[in-house]
């Protein structure tokens, strides 16, 4: 495919829609999780859950990084920019809702509604530059792979003025795959569309393990409607031959070893510990630590506030809402009981309906898929 036209080809994805079909016919039942919440809006942008015979269902996965930030991380950063420190985070974090700990307010967005100081950033140098004028200020990091060199990258530089601190809640992607596969609970995952924007730092070969360990086909995919399609054809093929291979179908922006650039300076300045996710809890070796010569820029450190532990840790799910399980996959944002009534994509309750990303958020959009774009228009006739 040489542009993106031959990428939402009606024509192209009629046939290959076709040989999906044809295959789930012998295959029978199969549950397919893509794990990035930019596949989730592609899936549900472009109706392809609508394309699929009644054998396949399409699942989301843990792939929205806002979802899965751990409430006790909005806690802090509020407590702090409620004591006159200014907090600056990605628009997303913004409005990520904590658990209103102690009267706090829920979310940054409150606490800056209560006259506290807090920016939306587009990136760490916007965050750098803006704590120029001497002011103690934090920024909020957070994101999987792909954001975490950017955020790392300028702390490694020993240039950052001395009044700018760091929350660093960056995750890892692997781990929470391989955490998924070892504790769902549901009908098995029979195939997997790996993150294709995540893979473009850690590479393709990550995935292995998954095709290797657990016998489950994989495939990197890019982000457009015939890059899915095949990507789920390819899966189904596998299955039909008995395989279980990774498959990189993404391959003009993906390569086998990843940014190496980008994975020596989460290397250099960072640990990999264990970590918390949402409504999950501990996930191991699945989270980012500054190394001891960079926690001079720990905001944990620098005003005293102890990092989660295990032993700690709560289960920060809210009363009533079902992100958690929308997150891995097990229910739909459809059987959540507050999903557009309580939560809102104007008001918010779960972190699901916050970000983008947010499966939530992505249905309440485009009604779960019903809303079919020309392209699915045209297939169906």
């Amino acid at each position: 495919m040489k542009s993106l036209t031959d990428l939402r080809s009606d024509e192209l994805a009629s046939k290959i829609v076709s040989k999906i079909r044809e295959i789930s016919r012998r295959v029978g039942s199969v549950k397919v999780m893509n794990f990035c919440g930019t596949h989730e809006w592609a899936i549900t942008h472009y109706g392809i859950r609508y394309l699929m015979p009644e054998e396949i269902e399409l699942v989301a996965g843990p792939g929205c990084p806002v979802c899965i930030t751990p409430a006790y991380y909005v806690d802090a950063a509020v407590k702090l920019a409620r004591e006159g420190i200014r907090v600056m985070t990605f628009g997303d974090a913004f409005r990520l809702m904590g658990t209103r700990a102690r009267g706090l307010p829920r979310s940054l967005e409150e606490a800056k509604q209560e006259g506290a100081e807090v920016k939306i950033v587009y990136s760490v140098l916007d965050a750098i530059n803006i704590a120029k004028d001497g002011k103690e200020s934090i920024f909020f990091g957070l994101g999987f792979e792909t954001t975490a060199p950017a955020t790392l990258g300028p702390i490694s530089s020993g240039k950052l003025p001395e009044n700018l601190s760091f929350i660093i809640a960056h995750r890892l992607t692997p781990p929470i795959m391989r955490y998924v596969l070892e504790n769902y609970p549901s009908s098995p995952i029979r195939g997997i569309i790996a993150p294709g924007h995540v893979s473009t730092i850690t590479g393709a070969d990550v995935w292995r393990f998954v095709a290797e360990e657990y016998r489950i086909p994989i495939v990197i995919s890019g982000f457009e409607p015939i890059d899915v399609l095949l990507s789920i054809l390819e899966i189904m093929r596998q299955i039909d031959k008995g395989e279980a291979r990774l498959f990189n179908e993404y391959s003009r922006a993906v390569k086998g070893s990843g940014n190496e650039r980008a994975l020596k300076i989460i290397e250099e300045t960072s640990d990999i510990v264990d970590a918390a996710w949402r409504g999950i809890g501990f996930v191991p070796k699945s989270g980012l630590a500054l190394k001891e010569e960079y926690k001079g820029y720990d905001a944990f450190r620098k005003y005293g506030i102890r990092e989660i532990s295990k032993e700690e840790w709560y289960n920060d799910s809210l009363p009533g809402c079902k992100c958690t399980e929308i997150t891995l996959g097990i229910a739909k944002p459809t059987e959540c009981p507050l999903f557009m009534r309580a939560c809102k994509p104007e008001s918010p309750y779960g972190p699901c309906m916050v970000s983008g990303e947010g499966t939530c958020l992505i249905w309440a959009k485009y009604g779960s898929g019903e809303f079919l774009s020309d392209i699915v228009s045209d297939i169906l006739g």
